[in-house]
């Protein structure tokens, strides 16, 4: 995009602005700007692009991960490798409620961001020291947003008619991240958004730049939350408090426990991760009674735990459909 600071906006949107002291970023954000002409058209529709690029891109790569059996050996369900038609549908309902439910809110937003304080148009950036702390507050508030919300959206009529399209998959993939119903979309992307917007009304200190990259970031931990592969240069390996697909993979397989998004702590604190420590040390503890015992049988017994902690999770899911238990002789397919 061409910068020209002898258009007239730029006297009236940036006034006495030393444009040579901007970064080449800068300057393109500030030549966005004027050339859409209005701040919340501007924004709206970066905003909006920036979330589908964002959100399919980090997405295609675990899409090709997915295709390449060299790669199951860390997948975490081995045995439940999405397909591309499952691929297909996810991308379909994801783009449904991309286009019914954030498009229109997005339209919203700038104003809001706006009317509380929010700095959208103005250059320069906050300085890296001004939006760490900030974008470390954001995860933390929406953190543990997501974990109230979330265990809301697993009692029965919530469960019913919203959460379960999300639970579709009980070993989740990249693109399953934002697979939900648009009212899902809804509740738990109010997490996201709701932090920055309280944090402006009380401050007036913040940018939209530093939003957006809290929203990368955010997008990142979701779609690499719901990746089906651990790593051993997964993060939760370097920061153990951090969630990672091990720990959210658990909660798709089990339907219960782990309703947390980027943290432990919350589901640590409120005893909601006792049967994913039980399984762990389960795994553990068989790996270790199994260490010279040959790599496929090995395997075998980790499916057989898995099984048994999938056949739990169905029972619990179809308790929380029905709002209460069910009798124990129910099938378990």
């Amino acid at each position: 995009m061409t910068f020209n600071a002898t258009i007239p906006l730029y006297d009236s949107m940036y006034p006495a602005t030393d444009f040579s002291s901007l970064s080449w970023l800068e300057q393109q954000w500030v030549a966005w700007y004027v050339r859409i002409g209005s701040p919340i058209l501007a924004t709206s529709i970066m905003s909006f692009l920036l979330h589908e690029f964002v959100y399919f891109g980090r997405a295609i790569p675990w899409i090709i991960i997915d295709s390449m059996p060299y790669f199951r050996k860390w997948k975490l369900q081995p045995k439940k490798v999405p397909t591309a038609a499952e691929q297909w549908e996810c991308t379909k309902q994801v783009l449904i409620s991309h286009f019914t439910i954030e498009l229109p809110l997005i339209g919203l937003f700038q104003p809001t961001a706006e009317a509380l304080g929010m700095k959208t148009y103005h250059v320069p950036f906050p300085a890296w020291q001004t939006m760490i702390p900030q974008i470390f507050l954001f995860f933390c508030f929406e953190d543990f947003f997501h974990f109230v919300a979330h265990q809301a959206l697993h009692y029965g009529p919530l469960y019913r008619h919203i959460h379960k399209i999300h639970h579709k998959y009980s070993a989740p993939f990249g693109l399953a991240a934002e697979y939900a119903h648009p009212a899902e979309v809804f509740i738990l992307g109010a997490g996201t958004i709701l932090g920055p917007l309280i944090y402006c009304y009380f401050t007036t200190n913040l940018h939209i730049f530093t939003v957006y990259i809290w929203i990368v970031l955010r997008l990142f931990q979701a779609i690499d939350a719901h990746s089906g592969y651990d790593f051993p240069w997964s993060l939760h390996n370097i920061i153990p408090f951090w969630s990672g697909a091990e720990h959210h993979d658990f909660h798709h397989m089990a339907f219960t426990n782990n309703f947390s998004t980027s943290f432990r702590w919350w589901d640590m604190i409120c005893g909601t991760d006792t049967k994913y420590r039980e399984y762990r040390a389960k795994v553990r503890a068989a790996k270790e009674a199994m260490k010279n015992a040959s790599e496929d049988d090995v395997k075998i017994l980790e499916q057989k735990l898995m099984d048994e902690v999938e056949a739990e999770g169905i029972r619990a899911e179809a308790e929380a459909e029905r709002g209460g238990p069910i009798e124990k002789t129910v099938k378990v397919q």
